[in-house]
Parts: C-alpha cells; sequence; structure tokens
C-alpha cells in the first residue's frame, strides 16, 4: 500500500479508537442516578471519581505520549487501550465506594489516555495540509459513539440494570480497541520507500524525507507567553467540558425527565460535537486555529447561558446541541492549535503537559459541580461559572500571537 494510501488507515483507526474510547466514556452521567439509587452514595463521591479520572488520564496521557514518540502509535493503543475494556469489566462487579472510584480512576484512565495523545500526535504527523479537517473527522467519531452508546447504555439499564449495561460496554470495547489500534503506524518518513513515493497530491506529510519534525522543545514552549495563555484556554475548556458531560443526564433528570430522556440529551449532545469537530477544523484551515477558538468559545458561552435558563425538553436539547459543537470544536482544535504553535518536535510531550491544565480545570468543574448540587440542590452556580471561563478563555484566543519557529 502506498503512503498516501495508508493515511486513511490512519484515520479509520483513529476513528474507530475515538468512537469506542470517548462514545463509551461520555456515557458516565447516565450511570449516575441508578448507582446512587442502589448504593445512596453522595452525588459527589461519584463526580469525585470522574473528576480525578481527568487528572490521571492527563498523567497517563504524558506518558503515552512520550512512549508514542519513541515506540509508536500501534503498541501503545493496543496494549494499553485495553484496559478501558477491563475497566468497565470490573466496574460491573463493584460492591462499595472505593471499589468503583479506584476502577475509574486508574484503570480506565489508563485505557482512556491511549485515545487522546497517542492518536492526535499521529494524525498530526502523517497530515500537513488539511491537518484540521483531518482530525475533526477522527475526533467525530466520539459523537457517533455517544450517538450509539448513550441510549444503548440507557436501554440496557431500563430493560436489565447498570451491571449488565457495564459488561456490554467491556464486551464491546476490547476487539473494537485492539483492531483498529493495530491499523496505526509510525510518521510516513518511517515507512519503507519501498512502498510508495506518490505523495504530490495527498494531504500526507510531504516533508518526510525532510526534517519532519521542526519545532519547540518543552522547556523552550515553556518559557513563551502563548504557551500559558493556551493552558488557561485548556483550563477553561476542561472545567466546561467536564462539569456538564457528568452532570447534563442528571440535570435533565433532576427536573424532572426520565434516565431515558436524560441519555436521549447526552446523545445530541455528543453528536452534535461532530459538526465542531469536523466544521470547526475545516474553518481553521479556512480562517486559521486562533479565529477558530475565539468562535468556539463564545459558542460555548451562549449554550451554557441558554442552558442554565431553559427548564423545556425543546430548550435542553437546543443547549446540547450547542454545548456539543462548542465542546467538539475546542476539542479538535487543541491538537491543531498546538502544532501550530509549537510544532513537531515535541508535539506528543506538550500536548501531554498542556493537557494536565485542562484535566485540572476538569476534575476542579466536575466534583464541584456535585458537591454543589449536595449542598443547594441545583447545578445554577456551574453555569454561571462556566459562562465566566469560557469568556475568560475567549479573550485568551483573541490576544494571542503565534511564535516564529526558526
Amino acid at each position: 500500500m502506498k503512503k498516501n494510501d495508508y493515511g486513511y488507515a490512519i484515520i479509520v483507526g483513529g476513528f474507530i479508537v475515538w468512537l469506542t474510547a470517548w462514545g463509551t466514556y461520555s456515557t458516565f452521567g447516565v450511570f449516575v442516578k441508578p448507582i446512587i439509587d442502589q448504593f445512596e452514595w453522595e452525588r459527589a463521591d461519584i463526580a469525585l471519581a470522574y473528576s480525578l479520572s481527568t487528572i490521571v488520564q492527563a498523567i497517563c496521557a504524558l506518558g503515552m505520549g512520550k512512549l508514542t514518540d519513541k515506540l509508536g502509535p500501534r503498541l501503545v493503543v493496543t496494549v494499553f487501550g485495553s484496559f478501558l475494556a477491563l475497566a468497565y469489566l470490573l466496574l460491573s462487579r463493584v460492591t462499595v465506594l472505593w471499589q468503583y472510584q479506584f476502577v475509574y480512576i486508574f484503570v480506565g484512565s489508563i485505557g482512556l489516555s491511549t485515545a487522546t495523545v497517542p492518536i492526535m500526535t499521529t494524525i498530526a504527523r502523517w497530515f500537513v495540509k488539511n491537518r484540521g479537517t483531518v482530525s475533526g473527522i477522527v475526533q467525530s467519531g466520539m459523537g457517533i459513539g455517544g450517538l450509539i452508546f448513550s441510549p444503548l447504555v440507557g436501554w440496557l439499564i431500563v430493560n436489565y440494570d447498570w451491571r449488565t449495561a457495564y459488561l456490554i460496554l467491556s464486551y464491546i470495547s476490547l476487539p473494537l480497541i485492539v483492531i483498529s489500534g493495530l491499523l496505526l503506524r509510525r510518521d510516513p518518513g518511517r515507512l519503507s520507500n519501498s512502498q510508495g513515493e506518490n505523495r504530490e497530491k495527498s494531504t500526507i506529510n510531504q516533508d518526510a524525507k525532510k526534517p519532519l519534525e521542526v519545532g519547540l522543545s518543552l522547556r523552550r514552549a515553556i518559557s513563551t507567553g502563548q504557551f500559558w495563555m493556551i493552558a488557561v484556554m485548556f483550563l477553561s475548556f476542561g472545567f466546561c467540558r467536564c462539569t456538564f458531560l457528568a452532570h447534563t443526564a442528571t440535570h435533565v433528570q433532576d427536573l424532572g425527565y426520565s434516565l431515558t430522556e436524560g441519555a436521549n440529551v447526552m446523545a445530541v449532545l455528543t453528536f452534535s460535537s461532530i459538526i465542531g469537530r469536523v466544521g470547526v477544523g475545516f474553518l481553521a484551515d479556512k480562517i486559521g486555529c486562533r479565529n477558530a477558538y475565539f468562535i468556539s468559545f463564545c459558542t460555548m458561552g451562549v449554550a451554557l447561558i441558554w442552558g442554565g435558563y431553559t427548564r423545556q425538553l425543546w430548550g435542553l436539547f437546543l443547549f446540547a446541541t450547542l454545548f456539543g459543537i462548542s465542546w467538539g470544536g475546542q476539542a479538535v482544535l487543541r491538537f491543531t492549535f498546538s502544532a501550530e504553535m509549537f510544532g513537531l518536535v515535541a508535539l506528543g510531550v506538550i500536548t501531554g503537559v498542556l493537557g494536565l491544565t485542562e484535566a485540572s480545570g476538569a476534575a476542579f468543574g466536575s466534583f464541584f459541580a456535585g458537591y454543589v448540587f449536595d449542598l443547594v440542590g441545583s447545578y445554577d452556580i456551574m453555569f454561571v461559572l462556566g459562562i465566566v471561563l469560557s469568556v475568560l478563555g475567549g479573550i485568551m484566543s483573541y490576544f494571542i500571537k503565534p511564535i516564529k519557529i526558526n
């Protein structure tokens, strides 16, 4: 297979990993009420597992980025990605809170961390032209996965129980992650020349025979003001993303709607992220990542203003649509913007470190939302905080300047 042809296999492999890993993980909120009803745990205790898992994911992603830089994505994804299936299997058997928290925080995080940095840095190395569009296509797998798995989990819980739902997720995840991981390869410059040289019209990296990895080291990147502005953008995004991914389904149920309706709102939210991932990725290729980032933060702010106000089911679906678009757009821009700003030489470790700032916002947001609900019985405060951070992220994206890389 020619190098330019194999790029499509990279897209397919990355897409399926995102569909499976993030699609199943996005069902967290659908499980919350059934588990609380059985064990009578506090909502903050459940949210704590989700919160801490984001930090562990970021730490693991840093390690996965280094391993991917050295060993390539195939080994990393197939071996460590299978931990996600193991986590769902173990979650189907938990009986006490510490077991639930341990499995979610540690076992699941190892598996999920392979779906971010290893996949997206591989995409960045394979594709230069239309990198944003290709990244969006791969990450749209999460939207398709959410559309599939959230209603599926809701149906399984209603007709069977939450343990069966976790077990089915385990059975589905393992073969899909392993098989799709086997499709992944290093950058095209490391493939044998005998596989073909026709890349003139391809979107695949045309500079594979030249020094491919040009850019800043981690130390140099950290010394720039742009790194810290991006860190603030990542933190704001992480707070909003995890707060409302973790609590939207339960928020819908708290307003008097059924578990199935809560799952359907989540399905719309994750599916709408496809528009953001593909549309904003395409937009970034046309107007630049900085401008696309600014538009995404503005959209998120509008979504949260509306979401905090509406109580009607149609309004909740509209909130889910707007939030999903903005979330999907920012998700794909994280990697393309990092590559654009800092180059490829240490992209894996740089995105891993920036991921720690996102994880900090994510961990605080999802846990604090559960704590606030236990305290006051609503999520109104969280909507206000989300709006403030969306404005802050928008300001950073508007004023950030590009870095000149020699």
